[in-house]
């Protein structure tokens, strides 16, 4: 029995054969694209020596768009209606899309690579706009690998030579908690766990200025710092029916997937709130560990640039100079504000001095010890007018016995 032919694009088996400028053509009714096509002659030069030619072949080709390019039109349209996107973006993205398949530089790469293309051009119009979308967002769409979509999307930024704008950590937290379902009424999330859209993203903000004002977001994945935010965001507007929520079933909850840096993120937070918790009079007389702190989140952001000052200093008891707290933060060399007697901010001196200064994790604990550089030929020989330290010196200074004895024993020699 023969088998039906069938599209290889669609998969449909309605193939009808149709007339072209007089070339008979097998088409698929559905989706248009063309199986089989005939033979014609282009021009008179080739009619003349019998010469003939594909219909692809021909200058009629060139008034089509190819099936790539219109394929991958759709899916920036598609990707376009999926995230709601103005008309005006969608134009844009597709203007990217058509501008770059035009170099060669996209001719002769992977089918798997120009499809993401698409991707990229609509990531690349939505940061330009100031739209909030990350990059994570697209490759889920298109499950897609973003090692490979970040590799394409750098190549489209240098073929194009566009301008793209980073996105800021204020978008990555409203896009963020927007796809949480804390934030939207469900019959599946139990009542005290709803939470206002509004209200969880200022107090997730305010975490997150906090931990880049402490170092907690520099040289880091911004995504595991943003969740462990939230989730402390989260317990501390609520805390009664919240506080015994783990990380691990709020990410559950709120339908987002649980960075495994997200839990050494929450350990640092919850580090620096419990060390400016310390400076806060009426708090001392607490026992307050990593969970009942999170009760006092709000005083302690309202006051967290003094108590910041406060709670970290040099090793020596000195005010670290430029800190750099973000948003509101005082100059560059600026003095720490006296102590006043029954002042809420009133500390115990010498506990300044053990606290541990406001630096990097990396450099507090450094997970790897710096190879010292190998000396070189030059600096490895001894001259003796090398000077000597303060802890050689003792081996090379003699008592008056130890100087009778060697004499004695270089005479004997």
């Amino acid at each position: 029995r023969r088998r039906r032919r069938r599209c290889p694009e669609c998969g449909s088996g309605s193939l009808v054969e149709d007339a072209h400028y007089a070339q008979q053509q097998l088409v698929c009714a559905a989706c248009g694209c063309v199986l089989s096509e005939g033979l014609l002659t282009t021009t008179y030069t080739d009619e003349e020596h019998l010469r003939e030619v594909a219909y692809s072949q021909s200058t009629g080709q060139k008034e089509q768009l190819s099936r790539c390019l219109q394929r991958g039109i759709r899916r920036v349209q598609d990707l376009c209606k999926v995230l709601k996107l103005p008309a005006a973006f969608e134009e844009t993205a597709v203007s990217y899309f058509q501008r770059a398949l035009e170099l060669p530089a996209f001719h002769l790469v992977s089918l798997e690579k120009k499809e993401l293309l698409g991707g990229c051009c609509v990531l690349v119009t939505c940061r330009q706009r100031r739209w909030p979308l990350t990059m994570g967002t697209v490759c889920s769409l298109l499950y897609a690998k973003q090692e490979l979509f970040a590799s394409v999307f750098l190549s489209l930024q240098r073929e194009l030579g566009l301008s793209v704008p980073a996105l800021s950590l204020a978008d990555l937290v409203t896009t963020h908690l927007s796809s949480f379902r804390l934030v939207q009424p469900s019959a599946n999330i139990p009542g005290p766990f709803l939470e206002d859209k509004e209200q969880l993203v200022a107090r997730t903000m305010a975490i997150v200025e906090l931990a880049s004002a402490t170092w907690l977001v520099t040289g880091r994945h911004p995504v595991p710092v943003v969740t462990a935010a939230a989730f402390l965001a989260w317990q501390s507007l609520r805390p009664g029916p919240r506080l015994s929520c783990p990380l691990a079933r709020f990410c559950r909850l709120a339908g987002v997937e649980l960075p495994p840096p997200a839990q050494l993120r929450l350990k640092e937070l919850l580090e620096i709130l419990l060390a400016m918790a310390s400076q806060l009079s009426w708090l001392r007389g607490f026992r307050l560990d990593k969970k009942t702190v999170v009760k006092h989140i709000g005083e302690l952001l309202q006051h967290r640039l003094l108590l910041l000052k406060r709670a970290f200093s040099q090793q020596d008891g000195l005010e670290q100079q430029g800190t750099g707290l973000g948003m509101g933060s005082e100059s560059q060399g600026s003095r720490a504000v006296p102590q006043q007697q029954g002042s809420p901010w009133a500390g115990q001196q010498q506990q300044r001095g053990t606290l541990r200064p406001l630096l990097p994790p990396c450099l507090l604990q450094p997970r790897k010890r710096l190879r010292a550089a190998a000396p070189s030929a030059a600096g490895a020989a001894v001259t003796g007018d090398e000077p000597i330290s303060d802890s050689e010196i003792e081996q090379y200074l003699r008592s008056p016995e130890e100087i009778r004895a060697f004499r004695r024993a270089k005479a004997w020699s």
